[in-house]
């Protein structure tokens, strides 16, 4: 029989461990997945019934997990009646799976909504979506990891896939730069004022503001985009500063002021594997590792303000951080998802030469 508990967050963080070994995931960090599922800390919940955590057991041993929440300001701009999913790992068990979405529906519904649509962990702007292809190659920081059963589970369950989306990586040594933005287009739109600053740790907290507006104005007009506040930029910008290479993010600026902006870290999956998403003695050996063997990168977020949209600056952005990169010594660039809508962004990632990692759809159903 199968047993589902609420708010075991100890087990939640183990559930995956349980059902996914010898796969590719990766999970967060046990102290930071602690920080995300809490009221007191996640300035996206307003008060603690905006969520709750699930686990399945059966017979002594955990076998998935999930999450309901709502995502207040979402439904206030875009007015629907959703409830959300996330964090949904499972084993291939048909039982299971009914068991921990019948509880995360109840969950929706007994609060009066209609839908109930995921993964979402916990938002648009952090880890989004289902993995239904590409199984066999590992994640980098940011990117959702799952097994094919998943899908699988919850068509069983009624669910339908929509939102596809792909994540891409580019092969730094190998990324056609000319091709992104040929040089002349360069050197124009330099002599038009434009200039690179650099994410230095003395100036983190201006340039993370200054970013969080880009974002929120390069984005405004996408699907499901909500404006991130200032809490909610800096909650989810602290897991980063401890990693931060400061080579390989860029606020881009014309005249002086800021125009556009590109956030990449180190992958720090690697290191993560290793340590068992866990803090312990030996954390510092594993960080000091990590530093000295950095290969792999991710690019978080990158954005133009709209007034400066449509005249090369993307590419440049993107052309300039891929330079930094292979000054740095990565050989290779991982990229968030971005939606088969989003035709602008493909076309760029073609350019650059990056190649399909994984594809992701979303998964709803009417309540």
């Amino acid at each position: 029989m199968i047993e589902i508990r609420e708010g075991d967050i100890d087990t939640f963080f183990a559930a995956p461990f349980a059902v996914y070994a010898g796969t590719p995931y990766v999970s967060p960090m046990r102290s930071d997945l602690k920080r995300f599922l809490s009221a007191r800390t996640n300035p996206l919940f307003e008060a603690p019934d905006d969520f709750a955590v699930f686990t399945a057991h059966e017979n002594g041993a955990v076998r998935g997990r999930v999450t309901a929440h709502v995502h207040r300001a979402a439904n206030a701009r875009f007015g629907l009646k959703r409830g959300y999913f996330g964090y949904f790992d499972c084993a291939d068990d048909e039982r299971v799976a009914a068991a921990l979405l019948e509880r995360a529906e109840d969950w929706a519904r007994q609060r009066g909504f209609s839908e109930i649509l995921g993964n979402f962990n916990l938002t648009a702007m952090q880890q989004v979506g289902i993995m239904t292809g590409g199984f066999e190659h590992a994640p980098y920081t940011d990117q959702v990891w799952g097994p094919p059963h998943l899908p699988r589970l919850l068509e069983k369950r009624g669910y339908s896939p929509s939102f596809p989306m792909t994540t891409f990586e580019i092969d730094i040594r190998a990324a056609p730069l000319g091709g992104i933005l040929d040089g002349a287009e360069m050197r124009a739109l330099r002599a038009d004022g434009f200039s690179f600053s650099p994410i230095r740790r003395k100036t983190l907290d201006r340039r993370l503001e200054d970013s969080r507006l880009i974002l929120n104005e390069s984005f405004a007009g996408n699907p499901m985009f909500v404006p991130v506040s200032r809490a909610e930029y800096e909650f989810q910008a602290k897991e980063m500063k401890w990693i931060m290479d400061p080579r390989i993010s860029a606020v881009a600026e014309k005249d002086g002021a800021p125009a556009g902006a590109v956030i990449a870290i180190p992958d720090v999956n690697p290191m993560l594997t290793a340590m068992g998403s866990r803090l312990g003695l030996s954390a510092p050996w594993h960080l000091l590792k990590h530093r000295l063997r950095r290969r792999r990168a991710v690019v978080i977020f990158q954005g133009v303000k709209p007034a400066y949209q449509g005249r090369g600056l993307n590419p440049l952005m993107l052309a300039h951080i891929l330079g930094e990169m292979k000054a740095a010594g990565y050989e290779t660039a991982g990229g968030t998802w971005i939606a088969d809508a989003n035709a602008a962004s493909l076309r760029q990632a073609e350019k650059a030469g990056a190649r399909p990692l994984h594809r992701l759809h979303l998964f709803g159903r009417t309540l």
